[in-house]
């Protein structure tokens, strides 16, 4: 089973599940803690291959990846640990599995909280694909994964983010890199249908206004399905949960409580 870390509150009943990117952990909310922790039940989970779950067996993890079977890892958790219905908190990827959890099992989700969601991919985060895929096998993966930081996070405001994924992706293996990159041969249809089915859970998105790749797509997004807002920071890129955390932990706890 996945790596997991709950923090309980001793009257509260409602549940966040923290769900974090590619290449990063549980660590990247650590600038959520302290003040989720006040109102709310906490789960932290480190996909496979990330974080403390980079621990287990490999041959746990021998089938092809899919963000299907990624999700039934979280899904295993939440049965284990008998968690009712939850709000789940992406960032970046994880809010791709976010919403695929909700697809797969609806009635475990009361809202969801997407920061620097991936929705689509643009021109430039195709092309990253394209040669990430080119070169996987051949390049050491943190070349790539500190260029495709940098494409996506090239402010200095954003250094801070860059760096704590980069840290984070530096306990991935070569090989767990390129089970993960294949994911993205999956991405775009997946993108498609989540953007074609509305399926009324009521959704914050939170985008940095530097968030060049995926910020646009998101305002797209927003119009078609009516349960979703979307709230854009000023002077923050795509890891808006660490470059703006006062505003982000504001905006998040209060449209969670807004929910019961």
């Amino acid at each position: 089973m996945l790596y997991y870390k709950e923090f309980i509150h001793p009257q509260s009943s409602e549940w966040v599940v923290f769900i974090h990117g590619a290449g990063g952990s549980s660590a990247v909310w650590y600038k959520q803690l302290k003040d989720f922790k006040k109102e709310f039940n906490l789960l932290l989970i480190d996909l496979r291959g990330h974080g403390k779950s980079a621990d287990l067996p490999q041959d746990i993890w021998n089938k092809q990846y899919t963000f299907e079977a990624v999700t039934e890892d979280i899904i295993e958790v939440l049965d284990h640990l008998k968690t009712p219905p939850a709000h789940l908190m992406g960032v970046s990827l994880g809010t791709i599995l976010a919403r695929q959890l909700a697809e797969l099992q609806p009635h475990r989700v009361k809202s969801l909280i997407m920061a620097g969601a991936i929705t689509r991919l643009n021109v430039q985060s195709r092309v990253l694909v394209f040669l990430g895929n080119t070169f996987k096998r051949v390049i050491p993966y943190m070349w790539l994964y500190r260029l495709f930081a940098f494409i996506i996070m090239p402010r200095r405001q954003h250094e801070e983010s860059r760096n704590l994924f980069v840290r984070e992706a530096q306990k991935l293996c070569q090989k767990e890199f390129i089970r993960w990159f294949k994911l993205t041969s999956d991405i775009i249809p997946l993108l498609k249908y989540f953007k074609e089915k509305d399926m009324g859970i009521p959704t914050l998105y939170v985008m940095g206004d530097q968030d060049v790749m995926f910020l646009e797509p998101v305002k797209n997004l927003v119009k078609e399905h009516k349960n979703s807002i979307l709230t854009i920071l000023e002077k923050c890129g795509h890891v808006v949960n660490v470059e703006q955390p006062d505003q982000f932990n504001q905006l998040s706890m209060a449209f969670i409580k807004n929910q019961q």
